[in-house]
């Protein structure tokens, strides 16, 4: 008597592996990306932009020196891109604040002495001056970018005080970069830094409130 066996094998499929393979990859390589862009961006406020070299900069974010090329044709492309991350997150967190509060905020011991988490402007607005024109655009975005969230929506229709509005803030947020700058020139624990940031705080709040007070007033419903 003959017996037929018949073996039947299961064959996973897996269509698409190297594509799925090819997905994890990019991912990864845009996170490892994000993470240089994100380093650079506190090294370069730390230090200033000829202060950090690639080599000591990708070494800081965990990667070999060769690496760079893979993601950055050279530091001046990092350069740019690492402002504009770094200009985009200090208009996030000044989004929805008054514009008192950015100032009791931006000049105080607390930022001036944080130079790594603190804002890009402060930080590099005199290296930027003398770099290419990739970064001055950068910087030009994302001061207007500040200006924006910094403006105050207002209850006028038409907004008939936008230009005097624009004017105050520009005012207000040269007088905070350049009192954080000034506080930061001099030696650590002079007397001097805390002064400038005393009396500037105080008189840009000053001069909020007084500008305030000149805005007229909504008109009501009944008026």
């Amino acid at each position: 008597m003959s017996i037929d066996i018949y073996v039947c094998l299961t064959v996973e499929r897996r269509p698409w592996k190297g594509w799925l393979d090819m997905r994890v990859t990019k991912a990864q390589a845009e996170q490892n990306r994000a993470h240089i862009v994100a380093t650079a961006a506190r090294l370069f406020r730390e230090r200033g932009y000829d202060g950090v070299g690639v080599a000591e900069l990708m070494a800081a974010a965990g990667f070999t020196h060769g690496g760079f090329y893979k993601h950055f044709r050279s530091k001046a492309d990092l350069m740019a891109e690492a402002s504009a991350s770094g200009l985009s997150h200090i208009a996030a967190r000044t989004e929805g604040l008054h514009p008192a509060e950015f100032v009791e905020s931006y000049v105080s011991r607390e930022h001036r002495d944080g130079r790594g988490d603190g804002c890009t402007i402060a930080a590099l607005s005199g290296d930027a001056a003398r770099q290419s024109a990739d970064v001055r655009t950068e910087f030009a975005a994302g001061i207007e970018n500040l200006l924006t969230a910094l403006q105050a929506p207002s209850d006028m229709p038409g907004d008939v005080d936008q230009r005097v509005d624009r004017t105050t803030l520009i005012d207000m947020l040269a007088h905070s970069v350049g009192a954080v700058m000034l506080s930061r020139a001099c030696p650590d624990g002079s007397p001097l830094a805390d002064e400038i940031l005393d009396v500037c705080r105080k008189e840009i709040l000053a001069s909020l409130a007084h500008g305030s007070e000149d805005q007229p007033a909504a008109l009501s419903p009944e008026a």
